[in-house]
């Protein structure tokens, strides 16, 4: 199972936007249903291989978690996995995996979402599956089950891919400061403590609040046609009933914006390269569309890739730098962290590095973009974009994805034709906006630790020499 957190937190990348087809190809255009028990039931046919991407999404994920329970929402998708009235432990997976399938799961602030990738015979298999663990998960307090031996098993990931990895430990440093009161600022996978405190009793009562059909999407793309699916989702999860009570309500809140700007300093021996870092508040696809999408565009112009204005200058130009770029991650519900970073090439220090890079951020917010440059990046996340149409697993995540915070379905149709309308203005506005000199900041320095040795071991010797003088 994957944990989806932010950055280094794990696998939720900077996106340059909602990677879609293109609206003139009505291949990847969806079918969608709402079952009686307010299941959502979205489905794109792609005939090319008799293969089905099966997902079903939760609008929950570490956002909606009780203060003092961080964690619970990752635990519980591990949870999933376990057992059920009908199926004992371990089975779900090696039921899937006889059939010749694939499956995971993976959980972020803002849902969670478990996929099965198998034959086309096996689709009636797999929504029995999830209907089954959607409705009589075993969840109790033996020492060998279910919930508690799972949560000894999310301790150890913490401690594997948090605790020993020097450029997570910052991150999560700074989305504790960049978010102060919101729950973003709480990694996915959680505090070890809570997550160690974490009681049976904890797992029953998220599981009945939110693991039900009104609050899933079912996700189904591959060599199906629309009428097959509803038919067999209205003989799996639509038998599954619901109480009529109003839905519980998501945890999501403005951000606040920054008081101060903050420097972080990581340092760990395990550090092989040194990273600069600032983290800004920017927005979202959900809170402003055209504001995330001229921003999309104006990062990647600034350092999208090689042909950025960062790279070209730090890297190729100057050779300060061995990597140098600028993202955000746009596709979160509230306010999203704009970035830039980069990491120095050897001889040269952060402070250096920092200066030469805001000299390029600083001639961009003076003089803008060109004409050319925007186009190009435009164009670019645009094509990038239709290719996904190639990935029958790539557009279920993208649905999924962006139903699950709030979105539509025209807003994925639409994305090229939005992202096309993006002009240079539009680029350097939302860029300015976000990088305002009166816009407050996080820095984070993740360093070696052998430098911090050095630089006490050069104080004290500097210290001993002004006392041998003064003597």
């Amino acid at each position: 199972m994957r944990t989806i957190l932010a950055g280094g937190l794990a696998a939720l990348a900077i996106s340059a936007g909602p990677a879609i087809a293109d609206t003139a190809g009505a291949d990847w255009s969806p079918t969608t249903y709402e079952l009686d028990n307010g299941m959502d039931v979205v489905v794109l046919e792609d005939h090319r291989a008799p293969v089905v991407t099966h997902m079903v999404w939760y609008k929950v994920g570490a956002v909606d978690e009780d203060p003092g329970k961080s964690g619970i929402a990752h635990l519980f998708e591990h949870v999933m996995f376990k057992e059920t009235d009908d199926i004992g432990p371990e089975e779900f997976t090696s039921i899937v995996q006889r059939n010749g399938g694939q499956l995971n799961a993976f959980t972020s602030w803002d849902y969670t979402a478990y996929y099965e990738r198998v034959a086309k015979d096996q689709l009636r298999t797999m929504m029995e599956l999830e209907a089954e663990r959607m409705t009589d998960l075993v969840i109790n307090d033996d020492p060998e089950g279910p919930f508690i031996s799972e949560r000894d098993v999310v301790k150890e990931e913490r401690r594997q891919r948090i605790d020993n990895n020097p450029g997570v430990i910052l991150q999560e440093q700074i989305f504790s400061a960049l978010y102060q009161d919101h729950p973003y600022n709480i990694t996915v996978i959680g505090k070890m403590e809570e997550v160690g405190a974490l009681t049976p009793e904890d797992g029953l009562a998220f599981y009945n609040k939110w693991y039900t059909p009104s609050e899933a999407i079912l996700v189904v793309a591959g060599d199906v046609q629309p009428e097959e699916v509803l038919d067999l989702a209205k003989a799996t999860y639509g038998t599954i009933e619901v109480e009529d009570t109003e839905p519980p309500a998501r945890g999501w809140q403005d951000v606040e914006p920054l008081a101060e700007t903050q420097l972080i300093t990581h340092r760990d021996p395990k550090v092989r390269q040194p990273e600069w870092q600032r983290w800004y508040l920017s927005t979202s696809y959900t809170q402003d569309r055209d504001f995330a999408y001229a921003l999309d565009v104006a990062m990647d112009v600034l350092g999208g890739g090689r042909t950025s204005r960062l790279y070209q200058a730090l890297v190729e130009d100057q050779k300060i730098a061995v990597e140098a770029s600028s993202g955000a991650y746009l596709s979160l519900h509230d306010r999203a962290p704009a970035i830039l970073s980069a990491s120095p090439s050897d001889g040269f220090s952060l402070d250096a590095l920092e200066t030469a890079y805001m000299e390029v951020v600083n001639e961009v917010l003076e003089n803008g973009f060109t004409e050319a440059e925007v186009e190009r990046s435009r164009n670019s996340l645009a094509a990038s974009s239709i290719y996904q149409r190639d990935s029958q697993s790539s557009m279920a995540n993208l649905y999924g994805r962006t139903l699950a915070v709030g979105g539509s379905v025209e807003d994925v149709m639409n994305y090229p034709d939005d992202i096309r309308q993006v002009t240079k203005e539009d680029a350097i506005a939302a860029l300015r906006r976000v990088l305002a000199d009166d816009r407050h900041y996080v820095e984070g320095h993740l360093l070696p630790e052998a430098e911090e040795a050095a630089a006490e071991d050069e104080s004290q010797t500097e210290g001993q020499s002004e006392g041998e003088s003064e003597q």
